[in-house]
């Protein structure tokens, strides 16, 4: 057996490990090892590149970012900001119809602002407004498919920890990644606004409301949310501006969010133990998956996989936009079975070669951050499609009353609103871009 074929069975029997569950970051370790011991034929050196690879990707400074945007949320979720939020948003909106559906998902874009995971806004948000969404007579369906899509603000609107990997792996500006997502970002949440108020016209009966607040409330509930909105414009605004790095600019922004959660009464002793260890199990899971990724990578390299298939694709004279919705349609199927951040790191060391050796008639930094938009955008579409994705089932763990297929049912037309989402972006690139020119 080549070593090229070697590379390619190594994919399915990569997915038989994570199917019957074993730990992502563990199942891609193994493979890289089994991998490179058969084309080297020995061990010896496999040895000497574990070792090479764990001091190489965990020396690097940049992964310093992830457990302090990690921290930021903690902090934040101990402040009480996630229901600040939430509040803030049902005040102004929640008497219309639909409105505390769509206060929900602001509240998660505004969550996702300090928070750089998906799944961790999915079960903070929902354990903050699934109660205020019961209350107000929505089905279960629209209340947990609507969290579930919001949720996926999470990694979409800045800062983001998977954008972070990506420009690590690809040698991007983190900044520029930030400030590419941050438009797209906007109008996810404004088309999962525009899903809710139709689901409300074509389904009343499932979807409530509440009585309108007064003014004096309104605005005493949106002073509670300062905290958020001087946090991100002070990390991503900092980012961007060149004031300081991504990694001050996270510590920026967790010191910021201790401060905040320690006024509010939300951070102590216990709680800041609390924070730091879920904070470590977190990173200690994500730097697994790095690691075994990085095992990994090596050896389709080594096989010569990345650059066989970026050669093949070249000569097969088929149009550059017919790969790039071939990888995209990809990237939907394995977020049906996989975690945002492991199907990055698995696969842009695959596809990254074969999208830049096509000619999109783009400069070569415009092409990367526009493609690591888009990848974004459907890694997040996948973790709301059914039958397996991973936010659907964070969402309904916590509403135990309300069936699986009825939270299938009502997210269909989120995941429609997506792919509308998707293919625009795709054909105007500079709705992603216009933003890197001023």
């Amino acid at each position: 057996m080549s070593n090229i074929e070697l590379a390619v069975w190594s994919f399915p029997i990569l997915l038989f490990l994570i199917f019957i569950r074993v730990p992502i970051g563990l199942s891609m370790l193994v493979c890289g090892l089994a991998g490179a011991w058969a084309v080297y034929g020995s061990y010896m050196p496999i040895l000497s590149q574990l070792k090479q690879v764990t001091y190489s990707t965990f020396s690097s400074y940049s992964l310093s970012v992830i457990p302090l945007f990690l921290l930021m949320g903690q902090f934040a979720a101990l402040g009480g900001l996630s229901q600040a939020l939430f509040k803030a948003a049902e005040a102004w909106i929640g008497h219309r119809k639909g409105g505390v559906a769509m206060a929900a998902v602001g509240a998660c874009a505004g969550f996702g602002a300090i928070c750089g995971s998906s799944l961790a806004t999915a079960a903070t948000m929902g354990q903050v407004a699934l109660p205020e969404l019961k209350r107000a007579g929505y089905s279960g369906g629209i209340a947990t498919a609507c969290l579930a899509a919001g949720g996926t603000l999470g990694i979409l609107i800045p800062p983001s920890v998977v954008l972070v990997i990506y420009a690590i792996l690809t040698e991007q500006n983190i900044a520029k990644l930030f400030l590419a997502a941050f438009v797209p970002g906007l109008l996810a949440a404004i088309g999962y606004m525009i899903v809710i108020a139709l689901y409300a016209r074509l389904k009343p009966d499932e979807v409530g409301t509440m009585a309108p607040m007064p003014m004096k409330e309104r605005w005493a509930a949106t002073v509670k949310v300062w905290p958020v909105l001087v946090i991100f414009i002070s990390v991503v605004g900092g980012i961007y501006t060149g004031l300081f790095t991504p990694t001050e600019g996270a510590a920026i922004g967790a010191f910021g969010t201790g401060l905040s959660a320690w006024f509010s009464g939300g951070l102590n002793g216990k709680t800041f133990k609390g924070a730091v260890l879920g904070t470590a199990m977190a990173t200690g899971m994500i730097f697994m998956i790095v690691l075994g990724a990085g095992v990994y990578n090596t050896f389709l390299a080594l096989s010569q996989l990345p650059q066989e298939a970026a050669n093949a694709v070249a000569s097969w004279g088929v149009s550059p936009t017919v790969v790039l919705i071939a990888i995209l349609l990809l990237y939907v199927v394995l977020g049906c079975f996989m975690d945002s951040l492991s199907m990055i790191l698995l696969t842009i060391p695959v596809f990254f070669p074969i999208v830049t050796a096509l000619d999109f008639g783009l400069p070569p930094e415009e092409f990367a951050i526009w493609f690591g938009i888009l990848v974004l955008i459907v890694v997040e579409v996948g973790l709301i499609t059914p039958p397996v994705g991973m936010n659907l089932f964070v969402i309904n763990s916590m509403a135990r009353d309300v069936p699986i297929t009825q939270t299938y049912r009502a997210v269909l037309p989120f995941v429609a609103s997506d792919v509308i989402r998707t293919v625009i972006l795709v054909a105007f690139p500079t709705i992603t871009l216009f933003v890197l020119r001023f």
